[in-house]
Order: structure tokens, then sequence, then C-alpha cells
């Protein structure tokens, strides 16, 4: 009796709720913590990545119209969805970053816990960052958030699963639209999580998730017209960060440069990096 093969997995880009191979049909290696190699990623390209904004613009109209309380539900159901698949996260951990089955556990434990925290927040940022403004005439004056729109983000390489989870939450709670660019040396996690958003209700584009070279995709995505804010947070390399500022400087983008993924310290503060303030002005009486 042959013995089986064992079925491979191809791993594609996330783009507008599906999982495309990239149009230049590159790849490159991943391997585990032991140097073995695991499987090859699909490596994005510009093209790729001015699929993602298209996407992302479209998820964008759909996620912003969302009302606050259905946004939560939805991250909550992200939450459900990972302690689905909590075991497969674990794996994957220990076998690109090495370390202990107790370790890796603890992250996913802890990213599941975020989405949640994350989750709770949705209906909650317009009470605390809105406000009425006490001013002089017959007026109600009003300042209200909003969501800024397409924001690109980094995910660090460490903690994989963790780090990524900071980045997207941070984003999406508020109603923007999301182009994620993986950890090139911890992409199968991001992947792994971008099936975990493709069942749990996301609006197609809202979230995308591109695999690759950071160095080659980002300045790009930094300087597209499109986008409207850079998290710079899981950028390691500090050439590169201020090579992406200088870009994004060029279409007056935000950009958000921190180390709280790395402290693993979520904050308000981190969530209306990506909001705007509207102010209405409304006549007494009418």
């Amino acid at each position: 009796m042959n013995e089986r093969l064992q079925v491979r997995k191809t791993y594609k880009l996330y783009i507008g709720g599906e999982f495309p191979r990239s149009e230049s049909g590159r790849v490159f290696e991943v391997h585990a913590a032991d140097g073995q190699f695991l499987t090859n990623m699909a490596k994005a390209s510009r093209k790729d990545a001015r699929d993602a904004v298209l996407a992302a613009r479209k998820g964008f109209n759909s996620w912003s119209a969302a009302s606050a309380y259905n946004r939560g539900q939805v991250m909550y159901r992200i939450a459900e969805v990972m302690e689905g698949r909590s075991v497969q996260f674990v794996d994957e951990l220990r076998l690109l970053g090495g370390g202990s089955e107790k370790k890796a556990r603890l992250e996913v434990e802890r990213a599941i816990d975020r989405m949640v925290w994350y989750a709770g927040w949705a209906d909650k940022l317009a009470q605390v960052v809105g406000t009425s403004n006490p001013v002089a005439g017959p007026y109600f004056n009003f300042s209200i958030p909003e969501p800024t729109g397409i924001v690109v983000a980094a995910a660090p390489a460490k903690p994989a699963l963790l780090g990524l989870i900071n980045v997207l939450a941070q984003i999406i709670v508020s109603g923007n639209s999301s182009i994620i660019v993986a950890s090139q040396s911890q992409p199968i996690v991001a992947i792994t999580l971008a099936e975990v958003l493709e069942s749990s209700d996301v609006p197609a584009g809202a979230i995308n998730i591109l695999t690759g070279d950071a160095a080659e995709i980002l300045p790009w995505l930094a300087s597209h017209a499109d986008v409207n804010a850079l998290d710079l947070s899981g950028v390691a390399d500090p050439q590169l960060a201020i090579e992406l500022e200088r870009e994004a400087a060029g279409t007056l983008k935000r950009v958000l440069r921190s180390s709280a993924q790395a402290e693993d310290v979520p904050s308000l503060q981190q969530m209306t990096s990506f909001l705007e303030i509207k102010t209405v002005w409304h006549p007494m009486g009418l």
C-alpha cells in the first residue's frame, strides 16, 4: 500500500473578501524556527496593493455605514471564530516562533481577549470622544467622531498574533477599512486570521491582508492618494519608517508611529489616532 501524500496548503493574499494569488506569480519561502522549509507564500506586488486599495475603499463605504453596535458584534464574532481555531493558532506560533506550547497558548488567548476588548469599545467611542460644546449664541454645537478612511498598517513580527490583532482592531473598531502588510517572517498566522475574517461577517474589503516584502509594498501604499492614514508601529527598520513618513507627506496622510504594539498596551489614544472630529452647529428651537 502506497503511503498517502499530504495535501499541501496554498497560501494566498486576502483582498476584497477573496483569496487571490499574487498577480505577479511570485512567492517567498517561509521557514520554521529550526530552519526547516514550511511553505511558499504569495509575494504581493504593487498591482496587488493597488487592488487592495480599491477593495478597501469599497469596504469602507459599507463598514463605516454600519452601526457601532453592529461593528462590535462583528468583532466579537471574529473572537468567537478565533476561539474555535485556537489549536491551529497555537501550532503555527510554535512552528514559526519556537517556544513552549504554554507560551503560544497564552498569546492566542490574549489575542482573542484583546479582540473582545476592542469590540466592547465600538459603541462607546462616540460617547467618550464626542461632546456637546458650550458656545456663545442660540446654537447647539456638537463634536462628532468619524473614521478617517483607509488605514495601512504593518504587522509586527513579535508577538505575531497578538501584535497583528493590536494593529488591526484599533483601526477597524471606529469604522475604518484596513490594509495590513503581514510580517515577512510570520505570515502564516496572518493568512489563518484572514480565513477567520472571511467567515466572521466582515464586509468584503473592510480588511485586506498582504504578504510579501514590506519594503517593496509599503512605500507605494504610503504615497497612494486614496490611502488616508498609516500605522508604522510594526515597522522595525527605522530607515524604512522615515521613508514611509516622507512618502506620506506628499498627500498629507496621518501617520502613527508608536511602540505601543511592542509594549502590548492597548489604549484609547491608539483608537482615536484614526478618527476625525466633525463639528456641527444647529440653531436652537428648530
